[in-house]
Parts: structure tokens; sequence; C-alpha cells
């Protein structure tokens, strides 16, 4: 084949445009916000990000003009930045738009279908339906050729991540001191390790990349961290959905039984929300979950919630490293050196801690900056749900269960989540009791 021939190089990396597109986005709307001289502060361009709105009896009722035009300039946005990665990954792609607008649009039926009011109190929120869309499809008539050119899941979730690290500032990280950091930091990767070695050693779940990823998404924070788990130990997106979903059924029933619990038995409301913030996986929930308890223990909560994300990069880092010296070596591979290791390591997660690192010091330093990263991360905020809601209509498009039958067959992955979140339940309980009523306890 002559050079002339020869199909053109990808340009750049799916981690690298991660982290430039979500990286841009921040930046975009924090020099938008901190420039715009408003009082009080605000983001100008907030109005050309919307998504549909909490309804009770009908989706009209989320659906305001001024919304229907957000969304509409949310996806002409969105279409052009992954229509320029996808076709610098994929040289010579074609059909990208119309393929597109598809996934957008069931972005935006799975975001009606969870803003209804009963459905988003029960924390069934438009992840599940998103993925629930893709599904439908993929596991009945099957994904149409068309759709194909914008099944980009990684690239829209590895974005949303990096937009995410916007949001967690390391001064309300910091903000319970040991307290907090002791029941995030100390009681998550113990849960997580003894979750995967009870996985392989006491259940024989056959796929490891399963086992870590549900033992990531159970113990740390959810959605977020099994992204990252996934990418790190080059999990199958089928295996990634079924933890997301599994995730988020335990979710819906612990955002009410912890919350009843806490309140049957009289518990300190520092404790209780730790508590809340250490095992709850989905961040909403957690919020909602404390505000059933009053405002301290909401605000316990969440900061709780937040510490422990910022294990993201930890776990992240910790997986590719134990998979490429551990698991594949003992495969049968040559043990690998550390230039495997980063290669396998996520790079976007460097994106997410970088952004953190951007935006808390703007919050510190800056004329105004608590008000400008607020205003700021509002607006992010709704841009970064709507790369997890592609990500999951692109991953449940993808995702074909028949390829994960025998693993289900036993429900053994189920089992795992339920026996991982009892230890980490009564785990939390336990050093949250230690470090918020004897050690720490309100003055």
């Amino acid at each position: 084949m002559s050079e002339k021939q020869q199909k053109p190089a990808p340009i750049g990396t799916e981690d690298l445009w991660a982290i430039g597109l979500g990286g841009g986005l921040l930046a975009v709307m924090l020099v938008a916000t901190a420039f715009a001289g408003l009082d009080p502060v605000a983001n100008p361009l907030a109005r050309g990000v919307a998504k549909p709105g909490t309804w009770i009896n009908s989706p009209v009722e989320g659906l305001s003009l001024g919304i229907w035009a957000g969304i509409f300039t949310t996806a002409a946005v969105f279409q052009g930045l992954f229509r320029t990665a996808a076709r610098s990954l994929t040289p010579g792609l074609l059909g990208f738009f119309p393929a597109f607008l598809t996934v957008f649009a069931l972005a935006t039926l799975a975001f009606v279908l969870g803003g209804q009011a009963f459905v988003k109190s029960l924390s069934l929120s438009y992840p599940l339906f998103a993925i629930l869309a893709g599904l439908a499809i993929s596991n009945t008539v099957g994904v149409p050729r068309y759709l194909r050119p914008a099944l980009r899941g990684e690239l829209y979730i590895k974005t949303g991540l990096v937009l995410y690290g916007g949001e967690l500032l390391l001064a309300e990280l910091f903000a319970l001191g040991p307290p907090g950091m002791a029941v995030a930091w100390l009681v998550t990767p113990v849960v997580l390790v003894a979750t995967y070695l009870f996985g392989q050693k006491v259940l024989g779940i056959e796929s490891k990349t399963l086992n870590v990823v549900v033992s990531a998404d159970m113990s740390v924070c959810g959605v977020s961290a099994a992204i990252a788990t996934a990418a790190a130990c080059k999990a199958k997106k089928e295996e990634l959905s079924l933890a997301v979903g599994i995730s988020m059924l335990f979710t819906a029933v612990m955002m009410f039984a912890i919350p009843a619990v806490a309140v049957g038995t009289g518990m300190d409301a520092r404790w209780a929300g730790a508590w809340i913030g250490g095992t709850i996986d989905s961040s909403g929930a957690v919020a909602a979950a404390g505000e059933t308890l009053g405002e301290e223990a909401a605000a316990v909560a969440i900061t709780v919630k937040l510490i422990q994300n910022v294990l993201i990069g930890v776990i992240a880092f910790a997986v590719a490293t134990y998979w490429v010296t551990v698991v594949e070596s003992a495969e049968g591979r040559d043990r690998p050196g550390l230039g495997v290791v980063w290669e396998r390591f996520p790079k976007f997660v460097l994106g997410f801690l970088g952004a953190s690192v951007v935006f808390s010091l703007v919050a510190a330093y800056a004329p105004a900056g608590e008000e400008i990263v607020t205003a700021a991360t509002k607006t992010t905020k709704t841009l970064r749900a709507w790369c997890f809601c592609l990500a999951f209509v692109a991953i449940g498009l993808e995702t074909d269960f028949r390829q994960l039958r025998g693993l289900l067959a036993k429900g053994k992955p189920l089992v795992l989540y339920a026996c991982g979140q009892t230890l980490n339940i009564v785990l939390t309980l336990a050093v949250a009791y230690v470090m918020f009523v004897i050690l720490f306890p309100a003055s």
C-alpha cells in the first residue's frame, strides 16, 4: 500500500480529547462568569445550557420555551465539539450528525422520564432511564448501523468526569477535618479490597473485571468510580452497565432505609450524616437522604461524599497498577514495567484532578472567587449531566446482555454487591460513631 493509500492516523487520544473538551468548557464558563461584571455574580452563558426540568402531571411542565432553547443550543454545541473529536479519533468518519441527534433525543427522553417528581424522589434518575433506552433497542431490534458513528460512550463520560472535577473544591473536602477523612478514606479501600477478594475467593466470579468494577462502584462513589475503574482494567461495556444498574437499584432502597434507621434509633445528626455520605452511592441521593434528617446531617453527608469522590483518581491508578502487574502477569503475560502502568492509567483522571485544583484556587484567592465558581459550576453541572446521559444511552446501545448470561445466571454480581454493601454499611457506621461521637463530638 502506497503512502497515498494509507489511512490517516488518529489525532490525539480519547483521554486527551476528553481533557481538552471538558477543560475547555470549564475555562469558558469560568472566564465568562469572572468577566461578566454582574451583581450578583452570574454566568451570562447559563441560558444557553438547559435540560428538561421536574414535572408532576405532564412532561410539558418541565419543558418551557426557555428550556427548549437551552436544549437545542446544548445539542448544537455538543454536536460540533464531539463531531470534531470523533473525526479526529477516526479520520474519515461519516454520518456523525444524524447519529448524534438520535442519541441526543434518547438522552432527552431519559431526562424527561427521570424528571417526574415521584420517580425522582425514588432516586431513579436519568442514568437508569438512559441505559434502559439503549438496552431496549440493542437487546430487541438491534442497533441501526447509522447510529454507530455517535456511539462514543467513553468519550462522553470521560468529558463529563473532567467537568465534574470543577465541582470538587478542596476547602469543602477538608471542612470536616480528620473525622470526615477517616470515614471516607479509611473505610472505602478496606471495603473495596474485601469485596473484590470475596468475589474471587468465595463467590468465584469468573470475570475479574466485572468483580472489581462492581466493588469500586459500591465502595467508592457509584457511577463515577465505576467508569474510572472500568477504564483502568479495560472492562466490557456490558459489565459497566450491569454495575451501574445494580448500584442504582440499591441506592433507591438505601436512600429511604438508612435515614429511617437513623431516626428510629435516635442517632446523632453528624453520625447519621457521615453514615449516609459513606454508604449511599449517588451524590444526589446522599443530599436527599441527608436533608430528611436536617441541615447538619445533610452538610456532613454531602461533605463526606465529596471527600470520598476524591478517591476516584487514586482508585483508578491503584487498579491500573494491580491489573498490569498482578492480574495480567498471572495470566501468563510478561510482567510489565511502570511504562505499561502509565499506558493503562486513565489519563482523563488527571483532567478531573486538575480541574478540582484550578477551581479550588480560584474560589480561595480570586476576588469574589467563591461566587464566581458557584455560578460557573451551576452551568457546568448541567453540561456534565448531559455528558453522562449521552454516555449511558451509548453504553446501553452497545450492551448485549446475552454476552453476560453466564455471569448473571446464578446472580453472583447481585450477591457480591449486597454482601459488599452490607460490610460497607456496618463498617462505616462503626467508624463514623468512633470519629463523630467519641473522638470528635459536636461542641
